[in-house]
């Protein structure tokens, strides 16, 4: 069953088209890959259905659990269970990681912090009353990032570019809270250029200049997009009438 429908989505800046008619359906407690070379719109797409300031002027519709959210703010959507972390992770001078990540936990926020940190491989008597500012690391903080959202058990996630800056120790961390936010039920959106985290989605959408090339399971999508994506050939748009794209 879907629960988020990309429909025909159409979105510029300075008279720029990033993308040109987006339709995706994302299944209920599944996990998609967005993939595509860099500067193709996968982060944008990203912002459009989080709802970030500037990303809410769009030509389409955004359907989340049989309804619209279009003209929903970040916080509107947030409530509705929609969250994303993002490929730079925030800086909060000040505030505290058990703080941080229990901001939106109801319950045992102590309990429910621990937990999250633990599965994200983080020793929580280690990291709980640490500042999320400059003194950690990106990979600490992107991790952190993580943990807040399964601290709060989203119903959809967007996580942009998940491996970046995170070393091959503390990737497979990621893929494992992946792999809990699955179980849980949580629909995930992978936005990537990389292989490794395409292996660990079950359906793929494949963008190039701001449109969806192919879709499919990893297993058609991975070989065209590591054999003829990579490196990408084409500047400015996919050729058309069955010539190679």
């Amino acid at each position: 069953m879907g629960v988020l429908k990309v429909k025909n989505i159409k979105w510029s800046i300075d008279g720029a088209n990033i993308l040109n008619g987006i339709n995706m359906d994302f299944k209920r407690g599944s996990v998609h890959a967005i993939i595509g070379p860099n500067g193709v719109g996968k982060t944008t797409l990203g912002n459009v259905i989080m709802g970030l300031d500037g990303y809410r002027d769009f030509e389409g519709d955004l359907v989340f659990n049989g309804r619209s959210i279009k003209g929903q703010d970040i916080y509107q959507r947030a409530k509705k269970g929609i969250t994303m972390a993002w490929q730079e992770p925030a800086r909060f001078e000040g505030l505290k990681v058990d703080k941080f990540i229990g901001a939106g936990v109801k319950g045992n926020k102590g309990k429910a912090v621990e937990d999250a940190l633990e599965k994200v491989g983080m020793n929580p008597s280690d990291y709980f009353h640490r500042a999320v500012d400059k003194n950690l690391s990106g990979g600490e903080r992107k991790k952190i990032e993580l943990a807040s959202i399964l601290a709060i058990e989203p119903k959809l996630v967007i996580l942009d570019e998940p491996d970046s800056g995170i070393d091959v120790a503390s990737l497979q961390n990621i893929f494992n809270a992946v792999a809990y936010l699955k179980k849980q039920g949580t629909t995930v959106i992978l936005i990537t250029h990389s292989m490794e985290v395409l292996k660990h989605s079950e359906y793929a959408f494949l963008l190039c200049c701001g449109a969806v090339l192919k879709e499919g399971s990893v297993d058609e999508i991975g070989p065209y997009f590591e054999n003829r994506c990579l490196p990408c050939e084409h500047v400015n748009e996919p050729e058309k009438n069955g010539a190679r794209v």
